[in-house]
């Protein structure tokens, strides 16, 4: 949605736009928006500069999802050398099932930046649409994985969002020709909570979206999920807030 141009059509008066939230998934004959005239006749010359506000450009866009080969890089010595169990990828593969995607490896690795920097590359030599790297994304001494992600992407967007829970999460494009190919670090509450970052950004992601800064720093308003005894997201508040 292009928020500014929705705000000064609906505050010229006499006229109303209503539409659902921007950036979620929408479906096949759902409604998106709604206008009205207030009352049923307007003059024409409001119209005109409604016209004129708008510009030519579209309100409204709905953008399709783009068919990804998915790389999963797996981080920690724990899971490495067979201590714990991996519960990290099966939750981030059920997440990518909702949508037209085909993960083409896994790959582990050890604490060691230089082995997440050579799992990374490989992935991206194979052809990769998306990486996500799970682990090692906290801040203790051994947590490496931000390190790896800067050292292999071209353009790091952010280390940190303004939601909760999913804090610290890691967006950054490695450039390839003329596409970006989106290198995410995962924090390890995609792999317990219901709803997380994640959640917000894979659809924008998966529609080919180059997000930027400020896509972000807005998130905060509606960034605290509430942790529902019966999750209804994405009908609720989490993620919807400017």
């Amino acid at each position: 949605i292009d928020r500014e141009r929705l705000r000064t059509v609906n505050a010229l008066g006499e006229m109303m736009i209503a539409s659902r939230h921007g950036n979620f998934t929408v479906r096949k004959g759902e409604k998106i928006a709604g206008t009205r005239v207030i009352p049923l006749v307007i003059e024409k010359e409001k119209m005109e500069r409604a016209e004129k506000a708008v510009a030519g450009a579209p309100i409204f866009r709905i953008l399709p999802f783009v068919r990804k080969k998915v790389g999963i890089v797996t981080t920690g010595n724990e899971v490495y050398y067979g201590r714990i169990q991996d519960t990290f990828t099966p939750v981030v593969r059920e997440k990518l099932a909702e949508f037209d995607t085909e993960v083409i490896g896994q790959k582990l690795s050890s604490d060691d930046p230089e082995m997440e920097i050579c799992c990374i590359k490989e992935f991206l030599e194979q052809g990769a649409d998306m990486v996500l790297c799970t682990g090692g994304m906290s801040v203790d001494p051994d947590d490496k994985t931000p390190y790896a992600i800067r050292e292999t992407a071209d353009e790091v967007i952010t280390y940190g969002a303004p939601v909760l829970p999913g804090a610290m999460f890691m967006l950054a494009y490695k450039n390839d020709g003329e596409r970006k190919i989106p290198v995410c670090g995962l924090p390890g509450c995609v792999m317990y909570a219901k709803r997380t970052i994640f959640d917000l950004v894979l659809p924008r992601i998966m529609a080919d979206e180059i997000l930027t800064a400020e896509d972000f720093s807005v998130l905060g308003e509606g960034g605290f999920c509430l942790n529902c005894p019966v999750c209804t997201f994405p009908n609720c508040g989490f993620g919807k807030g400017k």
